[in-house]
């Protein structure tokens, strides 16, 4: 009888595993996010959106105490462009009041931008390697600067093209006598329209890092994203003029061209170093 030779199956026998660079990470990850359940998803969202909800009161709060400069900023470049012998008017007596409520909300959503993609950030964390929640810092520096900047230039840039243009049909029969509110829901739209639009670097910058998107798939569908930024920028804009459409369309697509930037120099082929 053949003998065969003798194995043992002692753990001390075996031979040693090497060790895995991604354990501790994937242990992090099943000790935080995996293992939460949906209510406790439900609950975690609740508290993210009641501390952002703290932050844009606080906010409204602290820019209500200027509200009459806020005023000053926004509508006196308006009032300049308005033709002459036209003013802003408001008919109903709490109009103007309601008018400050919303300047001071656009100025706290403003103001609390950053804490409030810090609960966004928070909220998706635990779902996150370790390696990955180091890119907190930069998204959200990048996503408030962006934010900021897309209100900036739609400020100074934007809306003030398109009110030229919405007050060039006034004549000797028609006056031009705009209402407060109206004027300002059309800036607080456009306003906070390209403040999200002007997040695209951060959330491709976000994206790159994760080896989500590529430089080169974002340049393959560069034709596609011409299309959308400019069905974007008539959603945007309320006037149907080609020229207002271009002004807003093109920032956006210089936006997604400085996005393909950012992926090329942030994507994961930087990280070889890492993953090897």
């Amino acid at each position: 009888m053949a003998l065969v030779p003798f194995r043992s199956r002692h753990p001390a026998s075996a031979a040693p595993a090497e060790p895995d660079p991604w354990a501790d990470e994937v242990e992090e990850q099943e000790g935080d996010g995996a293992r939460m359940t949906f209510l406790e998803h439900l609950d975690e969202l609740r508290r993210r959106l009641i501390m952002s909800l703290v932050a844009v009161a606080v906010g409204c709060a602290f820019a209500f105490t200027f509200v009459g400069h806020i005023y000053t900023f926004i509508m006196h470049p308006l009032g300049l462009l308005l033709p002459k012998g036209s003013n802003f008017i408001y008919t109903e007596p709490t109009e103007a009041f309601v008018l400050y409520l919303k300047m001071s909300l656009l100025a706290g959503i403003i103001l609390a931008m950053p804490v409030v993609l810090l609960q966004v950030w928070l909220f998706v964390a635990p779902g996150l390697y370790a390696r990955e929640k180091r890119l907190a810092i930069p998204f959200i520096i990048l996503a408030s600067v962006g934010f900021a900047g897309g209100a900036a230039f739609s400020h100074y840039v934007a809306f003030p093209w398109m009110w030229r243009f919405l007050g060039s049909f006034s004549n000797e029969d028609l006056v031009f006598a705009p209402k407060i509110q109206p004027v300002f829901s059309l800036y607080m739209k456009m306003a906070l329209g390209m403040g999200i639009v002007f997040q695209m670097p951060a959330i491709v910058y976000f994206l790159a890092r994760l080896g989500v998107v590529t430089a080169r798939f974002l340049l393959r569908q560069f034709k596609y994203a011409v299309l959308i930024i400019f069905v974007v920028a008539a959603v945007i804009t309320p006037s149907g003029d080609p020229v207002t459409q271009l002004i807003l369309a093109g920032p956006m697509t210089g936006l997604y061209v400085i996005s393909i930037a950012i992926a090329w120099i942030f994507g994961r082929k930087r990280d070889t170093d890492e993953t090897s």
